[in-house]
């Protein structure tokens, strides 16, 4: 599936012959990941071409004239389509000339050098493994770094992942992002200029029965349990009463085995849960809660007479999504590094044997995008191993559509 990458802006800049460039500001997933020229992308396709042959997506051509304003935007999508399309092919995301690049531009944009250097990787329980690291380490490779330290099994690697996560007062925590395995989590967390924000290790599924795939790795068990500790601390997973006294005494008997098996019945167990927000849903302006997991989004909203009313939208019946962003970037000169301003996400869903939009408007849009995108491969995998035969329908690709008072739509459907 696509990445969410965006070019929301770009910035006109002198260069050393007294004329002029573009230097384009690449987001993923809601923070600014590089500033590169069209020159650079260019080079970049012709590499990875060389490599990959004509399956590539399109490249923009070059103007050899002045581009009029329409044309400036019109390449300006065009790089974004580009790049949405080449993190299509997983082979391509795993090349040495993909990652190079991006590596490069990374490090350039933010005036980093390689060099050795020290980060702590922060635990669901709250200590932190410490891991000496290179700046240009790419997060595929400190967590195979920090894995080796706590013993995880490598062939389960997958199960987990790096996420920029924020620490909040009273000890709650919001989770920003999932770093993709080519991100540089140094640079990511040099840059993001978000308080007190660390990474993360956190397992990253959204079927809580993929716990069974881990029970022969003391490391991994470690883990999840650890992370079952604090989503029912935070309350992400709400256990019932006598849920929680047996939690309790298994907890003091040290059976993590036994805990976990006994949280798969907890409500919202191995959920992601996103910071309050509101929604258009059952009217608009309605704060909401939402949880996210096991092939569903539960949201628990509070109508404007302050009751309650809980929602559960299954991905079954979800057709389609699409983030958008509705404001303008502050600062467009300046450092401005998110996305997090008047961020949308809506999905399309099949209620009463019709079709509706529904509407969330959350600065987490883009992980709660990755987090529905993550359910719907797992249910792909899920089904496939099930009956080979089957032919599986992924949900269809929406046309991208603009919305009247919207700047710039920064994310298509998946």
């Amino acid at each position: 599936m696509k990445m969410h990458f965006c070019i929301p802006v770009s910035q006109q800049q002198p260069d050393a012959l007294g004329g002029r460039y573009t230097l384009y500001s690449v987001y993923l997933d809601g923070f600014l990941f590089c500033r590169v020229r069209y020159s650079q992308l260019h080079r970049w396709n012709e590499q990875l071409r060389r490599v990959f042959g004509n399956c590539l997506p399109p490249f923009p051509p070059k103007y050899y004239l002045a581009m009029t304003t329409s044309m400036a935007d019109e390449r300006r999508d065009q790089l974004e389509q580009y790049l949405q399309n080449v993190t299509v092919d997983p082979e391509m995301l795993r090349s040495d000339v993909f990652i190079d690049f991006l590596k490069l531009v990374q490090l350039d944009t933010f005036g980093i050098t390689t060099k050795k250097a020290s980060l702590d990787i922060f635990l669901p329980d709250g200590r932190s493994i410490h891991a000496e690291i290179l700046t240009s380490d790419t997060a595929e490779r400190v967590l195979e770094v920090v894995s080796h330290k706590i013993g995880l099994c490598q062939e389960l690697l997958g199960y987990f992942g790096l996420f920029l996560i924020r620490f909040c007062k009273e000890g709650k925590l919001s989770v920003m992002k999932k770093l993709a395995d080519f991100e540089l989590p140094y640079v990511s967390l040099q840059s993001s200029e978000v308080e007190n924000c660390k990474v993360g290790l956190r397992k990253w599924y959204m079927d809580p029965s993929l716990d069974s795939m881990l029970m022969d790795c003391r490391a991994a068990v470690n883990l999840i349990y650890m992370q079952a500790i604090q989503d029912i601390e935070k309350e992400w997973a709400k256990p019932t009463q006598l849920q929680r006294q047996k939690l309790e005494a298994l907890q003091k008997e040290d059976n993590q085995t036994k805990f976990l098996e006994l949280s798969q019945d907890v409500q919202h167990y191995g959920y992601m849960q996103l910071d309050p927000c509101t929604c258009d849903y059952p009217e608009p302006g309605c704060r909401a809660v939402l949880s996210v997991g096991n092939n569903e989004i539960s949201c628990c909203i509070t109508l404007p007479d302050n009751q309650t009313q809980d929602i559960i939208f299954q991905m079954n019946r979800v057709k389609c999504w699409q983030v958008t962003f509705l404001g303008t970037l502050l600062d467009m000169d300046g450092p401005q590094r998110t996305l997090n301003q008047n961020l949308e996400l809506r999905f399309q869903y099949s209620e009463d044997s019709r079709w509706q939009w529904f509407v969330i408007y959350t600065k987490q849009a883009f992980l709660l995008s990755s987090c529905l995108k993550k359910m719907i491969s797992e249910k792909m995998v899920k089904q496939a191993a099930e009956n080979p035969e089957m032919q599986i329908e992924v949900p269809k690709q929406g046309k991208r559509k603009k919305i009247p008072h919207s700047t710039k739509s920064v994310e298509r459907l998946f």
